[in-house]
């Protein structure tokens, strides 16, 4: 057996692949634009040490980077879509409008998510069951900047709206981000993550545009708007 000089790491070809997994060191963090390797990341946990915890391990598990539009293409091919019209999710217990030229399907990026639906390209909107929350804004903004952490990497991110939502019966929060980046490859990316609390199961709906434009947004609108 050969042993190592002292001082020398071994190779770390396949870190993205082992558990636990590399602590992301400065400077290895890629925007969307990169390739996302590893697994499927699970979903976050409620209470707020577990979800700090979690964080590090999905920051870690994102540390080669993210295209998250590459994982939606993917995701949307792994299963045959359903009829156009509405998208229903039996365990999140929800339907909701599928956007004219979308695509759906159950295979997303992000495991725990139950439903996804998208473009196959640029925009994207993912839905899960999500826990009671005693504090809607709280546990929204919690989840914004866990999801800005692992799917935007951006230089500069903005909170662009961060209000109270009614939709239809329920209630909740909705909180949106843009990411702007330094570079000339990356343009801005949008982020909404909407959690509607009662009546009937809470929802957790995050949805994501690279490039961020209003008809994006106003895509990503409809979906969170008809949710029933």
């Amino acid at each position: 057996m050969h042993e190592r000089p002292r001082g020398s790491d071994p190779p770390d070809e396949r870190s993205h692949l082992t558990w636990p997994p590399r602590i992301p060191e400065p400077g290895d963090d890629l925007p969307p634009s990169a390739r996302w390797y590893g697994t499927p990341i699970a979903p976050p946990e409620r209470e707020p040490g577990r979800l700090r915890r979690l964080m590090t391990v999905l920051l870690a598990l994102a540390a080669g980077g993210a295209v998250l539009a590459a994982a939606v293409v993917l995701g949307l091919r792994a299963l045959p879509s359903p009829p156009p019209g509405r998208v229903t999710d039996p365990v999140a217990g929800i339907s909701y409008p599928l956007p004219e030229k979308w695509d759906a399907g159950t295979a997303a990026p992000v495991t725990g998510f139950t439903s996804v639906v998208g473009d196959g390209s640029s925009t994207t909107v993912m839905v899960m069951p999500a826990e009671p929350a005693t504090d809607a804004r709280a546990t929204t903004t919690e989840f914004s900047e866990l999801y800005a952490r692992l799917l935007l990497h951006g230089d500069d991110v903005k909170v662009v709206d961060d209000t109270g939502i009614t939709v239809g019966p329920r209630t909740g929060h909705t909180r949106s981000l843009r990411a702007e980046y330094r570079d000339v490859v990356n343009r801005p990316a949008y982020l909404r993550v909407t959690l509607l609390t009662g009546p009937g199961r809470p929802v957790l709906v995050v949805g994501m545009a690279q490039p961020d434009n209003p008809t994006a947004r106003a895509r990503i609108n409809t979906v969170i708007a008809g949710l029933r």
